[in-house]
This record gives C-alpha cells, sequence and structure tokens, in this order.
C-alpha cells in the first residue's frame, strides 16, 4: 500500500477539475465508437477498404466511407490522444513535479497497460489502450520540457511519422497504379499478398459470424497476440507525437483559455479548413480509382496521417474555446458526464458491441451496411449518456476509473456519494 496517501500526490477532486477536458473527453470517446463500429461489425479489412463489405458494399456505403474518411477515422483517436497528453501533465503539475508523481505515473500506465491486453483478447482487437500505456511511458521523458518545445517537436514527430507511414504504402501504390518501374513479378507478388488477406479476413469473418467465444478467443490468442507488439510500435508514429503536442497544447493555456487566445482563431480555422480539404482530396481520389487495395491504404494509414495534423491542431483549439464557455443545455452536461467516465464508456461500449455483433450473441456480425450501422452508433450514443449521468448521480467515478484509482494509490478510495443527487 501507499505508506503516505496524505502527500501532495492525490487524485484529482471534482473541484480541481477542468470542465473543458471532460466535455472533450465526452465527445472523444462518442466520436472512437463512431469510427470503430465497422470494426466491431465487419472483417478487419472492411473498416477501411469499402470493398470488403457483403456484395462489395453500395454507393451508400462508400458515402459513409468518404465521410468517415474526412471527418471521422483517425480525428476523435487523435483529439484522445491530445488530452491524454494533457492528463499526464496535469498529474505531473499538481505533485509540483514530484519524482514520487512520475512513481505513480509509471504504475498507472503499467496497469493501463493489462487493462488495454484484457480489453485486447477478450473484447475487441482494435484496443487503443495498450498503445497509451506505451507511448505515455516515453512521453514521460518529456514532462519537464516547456510548451513550445514539445509543441515543436511534437509536430515535427507526428510529420515525421505520417510521411514514413506513407512511405511503407508508397511501393505497392505505385505498382497497383501502374508504375512503369515495376516488372510483372513485382505486380504479383503484391497481388498474391494482398488475396491472402482477403482469404484471411473470410476465415476470420466465418468464425466472428459462427464460433463460439471460446473459438474466438483461443483464435485471438494464438493468431493475433503479435498485434499488440504493432501497436506499441505504431505509438512511435501517431500517439508519442500527438501526446506531446497535447501536453504542449496544456502548457499553452488553451484548456483554459483568456482573450488573449483569440487572436489565433483565423490560424485554427485555416489548420480545420487545410485539413478537412486535403482528406477530402485525397478520399475522393481513391474513390475515383475504384477504391485499389494499396492506394486506399496510402490514403487511409498514411497521407490521412498527415492531413489529420492541422485539423486535429485547429479543432482542438477550437474545441477548448467553446469547451471552456458557460454551457445550460442539457447535451453539454452529458458529454461532460460521458468525459468523466471515458475509460468506462470505451471499455462498455466494446461489450455490448459484443454481444450486438459476436454470432454467439447478437448475431449481426457481417450483416449490416455502413449506414445501418450508424443507427447502432447513435443507440450506443444514447446509451452512454445515460449510463453515465445515472452512475454519477450516484457515485463518485465511473466504476473503471475508480479501480484505476485505486490500484495506482494503492488504497481503495470511497466511491458511493454520500448524499446522492435527486436523479431525473
Amino acid at each position: 500500500m501507499d505508506p503516505e496517501p496524505h502527500k501532495p500526490v492525490a487524485p484529482v477532486t471534482g473541484g480541481e477539475r477542468l470542465g473543458s477536458l471532460d466535455l472533450m473527453r465526452g465527445i472523444a470517446v462518442l466520436g472512437i465508437l463512431l469510427a470503430n463500429i465497422t470494426g466491431f461489425a465487419h472483417v478487419d479489412v472492411a473498416y477501411y477498404w469499402p470493398p470488403a463489405l457483403p456484395d462489395g458494399g453500395t454507393e451508400a456505403d462508400r458515402m459513409v466511407w468518404l465521410a468517415q474518411f474526412v471527418v471521422v477515422d483517425g480525428k476523435f483517436r487523435g483529439l484522445f490522444t491530445l488530452l491524454f497528453g494533457a492528463g499526464l501533465v496535469m498529474f505531473f503539475e499538481r505533485a509540483g513535479g514530484a519524482e514520487r508523481a512520475v512513481i505513480l505515473q509509471v504504475r498507472r500506465l503499467g496497469w493501463l497497460a493489462l487493462f488495454g491486453m484484457t480489453h485486447f483478447f477478450l473484447l475487441f482487437r482494435g484496443d487503443i489502450l495498450f498503445s497509451y500505456a506505451c507511448g505515455g511511458l516515453v512521453a514521460l521523458l518529456f514532462l519537464r520540457m516547456e510548451a513550445e518545445r514539445l509543441l515543436a517537436l511534437g509536430v515535427i514527430w507526428a510529420l515525421v511519422g505520417g510521411a514514413l507511414q506513407s512511405m511503407a504504402y508508397l511501393t505497392p501504390a505505385l505498382v497497383e497504379l501502374g508504375s512503369q518501374a515495376a516488372s510483372g513479378d513485382v505486380l504479383t507478388y503484391y497481388q498474391a499478398f494482398w488475396q491472402d488477406q482477403v482469404s484471411e479476413a473470410a476465415d476470420q469473418g466465418r468464425l466472428m459470424a459462427g464460433g463460439s467465444y471460446g473459438e474466438i478467443l483461443r483464435y485471438r490468442v494464438a493468431e493475433e497476440s503479435h498485434l499488440l507488439a504493432n501497436y506499441a510500435n505504431y505509438a512511435l508514429f501517431e500517439t508519442i507525437p500527438l501526446m506531446l503536442v497535447g501536453m504542449g497544447l496544456y502548457r499553452c493555456g488553451i484548456y483554459a483559455p483568456t482573450r488573449e487566445g483569440v487572436r489565433h482563431r483565423a490560424l485554427a480555422w485555416a489548420g480545420v479548413v487545410v485539413g478537412l480539404g486535403l482528406n477530402l482530396a485525397a478520399g475522393l481520389w481513391v474513390w475515383s480509382l475504384g477504391f485499389p487495395p494499396y492506394v486506399t491504404q496510402l490514403a487511409f494509414f498514411g497521407l490521412s496521417n498527415l492531413a489529420n495534423l492541422p485539423l486535429l491542431l485547429g479543432g482542438a483549439w477550437l474545441l477548448a474555446h467553446w469547451a471552456a464557455r458557460p454551457h445550460d443545455i442539457w447535451l453539454t452536461e452529458r458529454l461532460g458526464q460521458a468525459g468523466r467516465m471515458a475509460f468506462s464508456n470505451y471499455i462498455g461500449t466494446s461489450l455490448v458491441m459484443v454481444l450486438v455483433f459476436h454470432g454467439w450473441a447478437g448475431g449481426q456480425f457481417g450483416q449490416l451496411d455502413r449506414l445501418e450501422l450508424l443507427l447502432v452508433v447513435v443507440m450506443g450514443w444514447l446509451m452512454m449518456l445515460r449510463f453515465s449521468h445515472l452512475w454519477l448521480t450516484r457515485y463518485r467515478q465511473g466504476p473503471l476509473e475508480w479501480l484505476w484509482r485505486c490500484l495506482t494509490y494503492w488504497r481503495r478510495f470511497p466511491l458511493r456519494r454520500s448524499a446522492q443527487p435527486v436523479s431525473e
């Protein structure tokens, strides 16, 4: 147990919370469900490649894919990563930069890695928590860096990471487009490699649609464990640099903005417009070519990472300034509550979606097109908003937030409110 629980290093209390961060987290966790819904409902390649949907997808599927590519995919995960970086600095600065705070952070991230692995194996292979834990451990090395240096390093690192990701897909994409430098043997190799992926996805789809939970779990352990290492590696390209940017933005004060920050509004809007425009151009280009698989991956995993950076920087600034204003409508209150329970909502959503889509449960795997999946997303949003509100009227924290807090400090904290507010 923690030998000195009375020392300054302690969890954030309700009065110390930044409401703007909670509101932004709520928006991010709802957006992550929208981004992940295809991964819950279909084989992995359908997440980024529309022809993998049943019967090759419809025109509506492609339109939804384009909208998500431009506005959703990578954006809400990126926003959540920025906020995670801000949280690292908040934890550290509340302790005055104490060495003990760093030790607690390492412990906290170690538990997060365990949560992430459990989530990966038991619920959803698209887990981000393990990557956050790995990336956070590296980001701790930069905690004492000034805001301007954090921003500069994070932006440069993210640009280099996006460029390297693009380069990884550039050669097969050029071959696919008919590069004069490519021989027929090279084209045959890439075509065969893609067919192997499609065949593997078909096997995966049959398992998810018709297998028992035990069979799915055994497959994940035996055939997909290596993906955790891939997620840790991917942290080098996206997670760590965006955490550094989030740390720098927090130290710049954007989550508690002042009037002096208004002069950056035009620059923030310019970043949003540029990012959306670049994503739209890349998405339309892929659509016009008929979604060739390697070109689609180049756009989805490479070019979009570059386009997302100005969009995230501008969007985070605008969203933070909006979130810091007084709000008197029920939706912003509910979003803030969902943000306070972002961890529980993220894991809880995966549990619900498993029960909806796995063949042994709801049996909807591979059945719904992208347009129909939007209805499932809306239902998931309503559940998150309602559950968060009902839970927080009775308890101080979400269930997983409370458990994570207790494990981090190695002591039991009270969960139930002493005086329960009146529920609606």
